[in-house]
């Protein structure tokens, strides 16, 4: 298995819109794990990349009709590599889960259960988007060592998740208007909620007031504004490859939503930051699908 290989499997760049979410849930709780949470990303980071190579092994057989170009149908990867590079990352993931301490460990637990349910089990039923919306909630929760504090910020990356993979079932064969409509009401209503957070925020004082309330709605913004028009072309044309490229859109999007929800807990800082994460993981689309 070459290099190439193994990072097509694993959708390598595609990582980059998952480290966000352990850095909001630990905003939001105040950073329980103090200088530990460093090593909450790379968990995150490790149980995507056993997700996607998970996925790949599950869906081998129909991937052979409907996706031949993937690394197991094409030959280039052996289901067998594919499935102990899953276990392999999934064993790392948790390793990394555990640095930071037992709750966050305990929550990664439940994550990487719920990466492999979906994708053994959930992923062709009515269920499927729901499993997969949790994957995220349970990320931010694991940032956050499973404290309530952080449930706001995690719904909200939850219910975006929920649309972006509604409208994926459709990037072979397409979807409906109708799906396609609630994503980007949902898009429309999620951008919304985190800046009203970052205001009442800065209102309550958390953080530096004046730029949490002035980065949470602009970040915001540009979150609905990266997502949104691909959703409304899928909205006009829902045909298989309007989802798919609003799919990669909604991936990438995940990463101007989780800096609004940063800078709303007043981590403008860390979310400027994280906001040098968008061109880096639109360059890797162009080399490495992200779907």
């Amino acid at each position: 298995m070459r290099w190439r290989d193994l990072a097509e499997l694993v959708r390598l760049p595609a990582a980059l819109t998952v480290p966000g979410d352990t850095l909001v849930g630990a905003a939001a709780a105040g950073w329980p794990s103090r200088g530990r949470t460093a090593a909450l990303p790379l968990a995150s980071a490790a149980l995507y990349w056993a997700g996607m190579a998970l996925n790949d092994w599950s869906d081998r057989e129909l991937d052979a009709v409907e996706r031949p170009d993937r690394p197991i149908p094409s030959g280039r990867v052996r289901p067998d590599e594919a499935l102990g590079v899953a276990a392999a990352l999934t064993g790392v993931g948790l390793a990394c889960a555990a640095v930071a301490g037992r709750r966050p460990l305990a929550v990664g637990t439940a994550l990487a259960a719920a990466v492999w349910t979906y994708d053994l089990v959930a992923k062709p039923t009515a269920a499927g988007p729901v499993v997969m919306a949790s994957t995220r909630f349970l990320d931010v929760l694991m940032g956050a060592g499973g404290r309530r504090a952080a449930l706001g910020p995690a719904t909200a990356l939850g219910v975006h998740t929920l649309a972006v993979t509604a409208v994926s079932r459709g990037e072979v064969h397409g979807t409906t208007v109708g799906t396609a409509r609630t994503a980007a009401a949902t898009t429309v209503g999620v951008g919304a909620a985190a800046a009203l957070g970052a205001l009442v925020g800065a209102r309550g004082g958390t953080g530096p007031a004046v730029a949490t309330s002035v980065a949470g709605p602009g970040l915001a913004a540009s979150y609905v504004a990266a997502v949104l028009p691909a959703q409304l072309d899928v909205v006009r044309a829902p045909d298989a490859g309007n989802a798919r490229r609003a799919t990669g859109v909604g991936i990438r999007g995940m990463v101007p939503l989780q800096a609004a929800l940063l800078a709303g807990q007043g981590a403008v800082g860390a979310a400027l930051g994280l906001m040098t994460v968008v061109p880096l993981a639109r360059a890797g689309a162009k080399v490495v699908s992200p779907t």
